[in-house]
């Protein structure tokens, strides 16, 4: 691990305090915004409906922001951007708490939410971009697990935050801490310092969109592991529905929904920090079908109990399955991925994974309407358990892969 820090040290810790801050700003935002809309109108629907209204600008732009990142400015120069979009969406959403929006509210937060989603777009691709001109193509397995550890450490504190300041102070303060987080995200990232190395040649925008597509659809590992991971997220949404299950079956208060939030963060970092010092180069493939497995399991498994203490333990186990498939993914789609084409592929991966987490919320909240809320849950847990069955069959080099015939 020190050999990671020992290049460009400064640069890396930098883009890891970019990334912790833009997670814990964003995730404080979002269950301060599930609270919020769900104190509004007391409907599931309308928490699926947060979802909506992010992913719908965010699939709109992200492919235009990974072709920008490999051809236009500079990848600090979108990493702050986002920072920036995200700052505005926490200063609105704090306006609407305050009272200063007090006519139709709900709409007023769908609509803030939609930067939120604008501003995800230009996220990961100027991440990833950044952490291969960072770090030494040799220490990209143990450098991605650290990167997931600081990850999931703002997926658990976010919440965490996100619900004792909602409890214990108010909506406002929430959303003014999320906006706080977001200068220093934006500062942070503007303060890297390392020489980028020249962009792409300049192609037409939908023929470099295009380039990036056809490696994604003609690469069957890569377009495996993505699936993978987008029908599981997509079926297995049950975090989305958490406000409602908190309310409605546990008879918790906004900290509870914190915690609940925060405990499949803390498995996964767990699971992080574990790879970071042994990370899986063996049956790499097989472990990636089976923690998908896992995860739909512990959710059907969540879905079923009465009690809040085991719900929270099924979400930490659920955290473990999924921080390890996260790190596998991860890895993969950085060894795979020509330099040239990174914000590209990382945007369509933020297309298959990303979007797959708000269209799963509104899928979540849907359902939930029509077969009621803990049937809902229990199906898109069987629905993962399909999904990692029909990878498994239809897409045989990854479940065969060994991480080192990708070195």
């Amino acid at each position: 691990m020190n050999q990671i820090f020992t290049y460009h040290n400064r640069a890396f810790l930098r883009l890891l305090a970019f990334r912790v801050q833009i997670v814990l700003a964003y995730q404080i935002m979002a269950v301060t915004v599930g609270w919020h809309i769900y104190e509004i109108t007391h409907d599931t629907l309308a928490l699926g409906l947060i979802g909506l209204a992010e992913v719908i600008p965010y699939f709109a732009c992200a492919l235009f922001a990974g072709h920008a990142v490999d051809h236009y400015c500079s990848r600090q120069f979108f990493g702050t951007l986002a920072a920036v979009l995200l700052l505005i969406n926490a200063i609105t959403l704090s306006a609407i708490a305050m009272g200063w929006i007090g006519r139709d509210a709900a709409y007023w937060i769908y609509g803030s939410i939609a930067f939120t989603g604008i501003a995800r777009a230009f996220i990961a691709p100027s991440y990833t971009t950044l952490f291969a001109i960072i770090i030494p193509r040799e220490h990209f397995a143990k450098a991605t697990g650290i990167g997931s550890s600081v990850f999931q450490v703002g997926l658990v504190l976010g919440p965490v935050l996100g619900g004792l300041l909602v409890g214990f102070a108010s909506k406002v303060i929430a959303y003014e801490i999320a906006t706080l987080l977001c200068l220093g995200a934006a500062l942070a990232m503007f303060s890297i310092k390392i020489k980028e190395p020249k962009a792409s040649e300049k192609t037409a925008v939908f023929t470099g969109i295009a380039q990036g597509l056809h490696f994604v659809f003609s690469n069957q590992i890569v377009l495996g592991a993505l699936s993978l991971d987008m029908f599981a997220v997509l079926f297995g949404g049950a975090v989305s529905m958490l406000p409602a299950f908190i309310q409605d079956i546990y008879h918790y208060g906004p900290e509870g929904l914190g915690i609940l939030r925060a405990t499949p963060g803390t498995g996964a970092i767990i699971t992080g920090l574990w790879l970071t010092r042994h990370p899986i180069n063996l049956n790499t493939g097989r472990w990636l079908l089976c923690t998908v497995a896992g995860f739909g399991i512990c959710i059907i498994g969540f879905a079923l109990t009465t009690y809040f203490w085991m719900a929270a333990i099924l979400l930490f186990l659920s955290g473990i399955c999924d921080g390890v498939s996260v790190v596998l993914r991860q890895t993969i789609l950085q060894l795979a991925t020509p330099d040239a084409m990174r914000g590209r592929i990382t945007a369509i991966n933020g297309i298959f994974i990303g979007s797959s987490n708000e269209l799963g919320a509104f899928e979540s909240g849907l359902t939930a309407r029509i077969l009621g809320l803990v049937p809902s849950v229990i199906l898109g847990g069987l629905m993962t358990l399909g999904v990692v069955g029909a990878t498994a069959k239809l897409a045989p080099k990854l479940r065969k892969l060994e991480l080192h015939q990708l070195h």
